[in-house]
């Protein structure tokens, strides 16, 4: 089993334990038109005390770990806590929706979006907006400098600035964030937004 095939062995398990969650980053960048290959895979959670031990017996032990008790206990001091594939090594980060009040609003205007499998299969999952994803990448950015944030916003301003998306990003609301976040953020937003016009363009002339 591949990370990728992981991830979606996760995502489609909280579906159906009508468990609430959020994709958020590179994963949910995906649908809408980012283009990396490599990444990990985050979630913020709503769980209640029933879906610990539901969501655990998905993964049981020896290959998996999810503890329910774990779960339970991060929930409560809102702490993020994962889901591991002892034997690939990799691991699924939850982020309990009390840990980050502030992605609330985030939260609730989630989106459904199609995803495709390493089969091909088609699954559909509930993914932050682009608009939200772009705020969190911005809020990397600006804590860590990494450059795959801008290259990630980057392509996800130019997919939803074409035909193939139906939304759009909301640019006054991720102008606001970016100015909270300071003065560089800004200026980066800034730069991101000009060079997606003028990458847009170029394709428009183009065909």
């Amino acid at each position: 089993m591949s990370a990728l095939d992981f991830y979606t062995r996760v995502v489609r398990a909280l579906d159906e334990l009508n468990a609430p969650y959020m994709i958020v980053g590179a994963f949910a960048g995906l649908a809408f038109g980012m283009t990396r290959t490599t990444f990990d895979i985050d979630i913020l959670v709503d769980l209640e005390e029933r879906h610990f031990g539901e969501l655990s017996a998905r993964f049981p032990l020896p290959r998996y770990y999810a503890d329910p008790e774990m779960m339970r206990q991060s929930t409560r001091l809102g702490i993020m806590f994962n889901l591991i594939d002892t034997q690939e090594g990799v691991k699924a980060d939850l982020v309990p929706l009390s840990r980050e009040p502030a992605y609330r609003l985030a939260f609730a205007r989630r989106v459904r979006r199609a995803f495709t499998d390493e089969q091909g299969n088609s699954f559909e999952a509930w993914c932050a907006q682009p608009s939200d994803i772009i705020i969190g990448k911005l809020r990397a950015w600006t804590e860590g400098r990494s450059q795959k944030h801008p290259a990630d916003i980057l392509n996800i301003l130019v997919f939803t600035s074409s035909d193939l998306s139906d939304l759009k990003v909301d640019r006054d609301l991720v102008t606001g964030e970016a100015a909270r976040l300071g003065g560089e953020t800004l200026v980066l937003w800034r730069e991101l937004l000009a060079r997606a016009h003028g990458e847009t363009a170029k394709k428009g002339r183009a065909n």
